[in-house]
């Protein structure tokens, strides 16, 4: 791929490095390279434009996830034409997830361009889908809804979505551990406390229940989260008997 020759001239090296790096991501040059470097900037940063409006990649986030549900929901809608709207609903929610977002972030390590004030290594994982999603955002900004579908058809639909394997993906341990219990009857319960210990950023620590029995902890640094790492440990300790249900 060739690059503009006065690439380094018209940006500081860092500029150029950055370039350098989104480019090789994307697959294409980007024209307006501020949308781009929003996209990685963190609320920390505590930036602001002329106007004095907060710069963060909060709003590409929302634009990007927008745009990514729809070009998701274009594909399946095109792909699994006997799929009725539950179907869909299902098949988009489990490409979209966050866990799911957060993989992609990770695989693409978009974490290294990300400007804050706070380590790196004080973030919790939903940082890599956040910037995945405002990156979506920002090649929209730049450069449109072809480019954007391009971008997501290559680096998400491609090597990431298989219908059939979705089909049998857990979007939610919670759900399955609720549904068990109140087929079975059995009572459960979400005891949550904040348990910030030494870490920098606030955890919450979640004992789960079930028939007034602990049958999971876990930690993280949301309530939802934290429930749902316990119910994941607890659907894998339950297997057997959810399996039978």
């Amino acid at each position: 791929m060739n690059f503009p020759s006065n690439i380094f001239n018209s940006h500081s090296r860092q500029d150029g490095d950055f370039f350098l790096g989104i480019t090789n991501i994307l697959g294409f040059k980007p024209k307006n390279l501020k949308i781009f470097k929003k996209a990685f900037l963190h609320r920390s940063a505590n930036k602001k434009d002329r106007k004095g409006n907060p710069m963060n990649y909060e709003r590409l986030e929302f634009l990007g996830d927008a745009m990514l549900g729809t070009i998701i929901s274009r594909y399946l809608y095109t792909e699994v034409p006997e799929g009725d709207e539950g179907y869909l609903t299902k098949m988009r929610s489990k490409i979209v997830s966050r866990e799911h977002l957060n993989e992609l972030g990770k695989d693409l390590n978009l974490i290294k361009f990300v400007e804050s004030r706070i380590p790196k290594t004080h973030f919790g994982d939903n940082i890599h889908g956040n910037v995945f999603e405002a990156l979506v955002g920002a090649i929209y900004l730049d450069r449109g809804y072809k480019y954007c579908e391009k971008f997501i058809h290559e680096r998400v639909i491609v090597p990431y979505v298989d219908i059939e394997q979705l089909e049998g993906k857990v979007i939610s341990y919670k759900s399955l551990v609720i549904e068990w219990c109140q087929k079975q009857k059995k009572t459960f319960n979400y005891n949550v406390y904040e348990d910030t210990g030494n870490d920098v950023l606030k955890h919450f620590a979640v004992k789960l229940s079930i028939s007034d029995i602990v049958v999971a902890k876990a930690r993280a640094t949301s309530k939802k989260k934290a429930e749902e790492r316990a119910s994941k440990r607890a659907y894998f300790a339950l297997q057997d008997k959810i399996s039978r249900a």
